[in-house]
């Protein structure tokens, strides 16, 4: 289906671009389409229906929430709700300004993902569904050989994790995972510190996981205890909405309290490590790997001390060492990351600023990192990328990886005893309980396996 990566695959992606644009992928959307997705299934679907030479023919899965956010402002797209009235708004919204700016006045919905999936006029895809139908999505979307920009965290578990880096590499097409602050200037030069060498041998690099362990509590494995009637599937399909978990009756608070809440939605750890890890592990210089060592402290992590203060101490083969916390941060805003080496240290946050050791103060810009969503340079890369054919910062098996070293650590967390992880073999060493804990199943019909537009 595609050729090699760095040459034009399906449909000469390159020529669709004008030479030397700009834009961010979002910008590329004209009048969309929403899909519904069966009353909030995955969420919506939104689709170009306009292509101009220079444009790429973009569609979106699952546009609430963070898909509302700063995709929004970026894409000109519109909540959309499992609620049917949401969904009308979401209608209205599109037609009064994606369609304004592309003078078309066409906006239709669907109701499920497959329809994008299947279209061989949709070029990529921005996939902001919940959590639980990231890996999946992606995997169907590879599989149909479709571009993706998804929003983190990408996989649910470790063995999904790796599953959509194979997928994406078999397939050959471009993948880009949220990890917005791969483009964000104060991130780039605390990298580029530590990989330079001006902090001398790099000894540690620390990672803010400050929301990841306070999101699922010690509850997080039941559910609440009031069925209700499901409503009509053309309103709110709650079967889709499920989609590849456990079976659970219904409850009209899950669709949006839910997610954070409950372990069957919600990826631990990997909520907030999936930016902190990988800017991490690129500092380090492995992104190509996983820690082998993980050691819990700090935190009664099986009972009701999940949100209190903790470390977890990972280890990487050649001795660098990876510290996961909640705490003793320099207040530079959230998602901060600490770097330390033998000669200085580096600290940058989402607040913009550059915090570093006396003997490197010369070396800080006079003109830091504002403190900004760098979501438009993150997806101005992803067009690039889908021009050139080549790997995105936040490539999928980067991503892979990152996952992999977060779910680890939650797993060392969970268990709250020391474990070590083998990345060739991709297993816990002697730890059965662990290896049990690599993986989740799917409920039937959604596998990875099998694209949703073959059921």
């Amino acid at each position: 289906m595609a050729e090699k990566q760095g040459e034009v695959t399906r449909r000469g992606f390159g020529k669709s671009l004008a030479a030397g644009a700009a834009v961010a992928a979002p910008a590329s959307v004209a009048s969309a389409q929403i899909a519904t997705p069966g009353a909030g299934q995955y969420g919506p679907v939104v689709v170009g229906n306009y292509r101009p030479v220079d444009q790429i023919k973009m569609g979106g899965i699952g546009i609430r929430s963070r898909g509302m956010d700063s995709h929004a402002r970026q894409e000109m797209k519109r909540i959309v709700s499992p609620d049917r009235t949401f969904r009308e708004d979401a209608r209205e919204m599109v037609k009064s300004t994606v369609d304004g700016y592309y003078k078309d006045n066409e906006c239709k919905m669907y109701r499920d993902a497959a329809e994008i999936l299947a279209n061989p006029e949709i070029d990529a895809l921005l996939i902001a569904t919940s959590d639980r139908w990231h890996g999946l999505m992606a995997m169907w979307a590879a599989q149909s050989g479709k571009d993706i920009y998804i929003e983190k965290p990408g996989a649910m578990f470790i063995a999904e994790s790796y599953s959509m880096a194979e997928n994406v590499e078999r397939y050959g097409i471009v993948y880009q995972s949220g990890a917005q602050r791969k483009n964000q200037y104060a991130f780039e030069f605390a990298v580029g510190l530590a990989r330079s060498g001006k902090l001398g041998r790099l000894t540690a690099v620390h990672a803010d996981t400050a929301i990841g362990l306070g999101t699922v509590d010690a509850g997080g494995h039941s559910w609440w205890p009031e069925d209700q009637p499901e409503p009509d599937p053309l309103v709110f399909d709650w079967d889709k909405w499920l989609g590849p978990c456990l079976w659970r009756p219904y409850n009209s608070q899950y669709k949006d309290r839910g997610r954070g809440q409950f372990w069957d939605f919600h990826a631990g750890l990997l909520e907030w490590a999936s930016h902190t890890v990988a800017m991490a592990q690129w500092a380090a210089d492995m992104e190509h790997t996983q820690p082998v060592e993980y050691i819990p402290e700090g935190a009664n992590f099986r009972g009701d001390g999940l949100i209190e203060r903790y470390t977890i101490r990972c280890r990487y083969a050649n001795g660098i060492q990876l510290i996961l916390r909640n705490h003793s941060w320099r207040l530079l805003g959230s998602c901060s990351n600490l770097f330390e080496g033998t000669e200085g240290w580096v600290e940058v946050g989402d607040s913009g600023r550059i915090e570093v050791s006396d003997n490197l103060k010369s070396l800080v810009p006079k003109k830091q990192g504002r403190a900004y969503d760098p979501t438009a340079e993150h997806l101005r890369e992803f067009v690039s990328c889908i021009r050139s054919r080549t790997p995105p910062r936040a490539n999928a098996r980067v991503t892979c990886n990152t996952h992999v070293a977060s779910h680890a650590a939650w797993i060392a967390a969970q268990l709250n005893r020391r474990l070590e992880w083998d990345p060739e073999k991709r297993m816990f060493v002697n730890d059965e309980e662990a290896n049990r804990m690599r993986s989740r199943a799917y409920r039937e019909p959604w596998r990875g396996e099998a694209l949703a537009t073959s059921m």
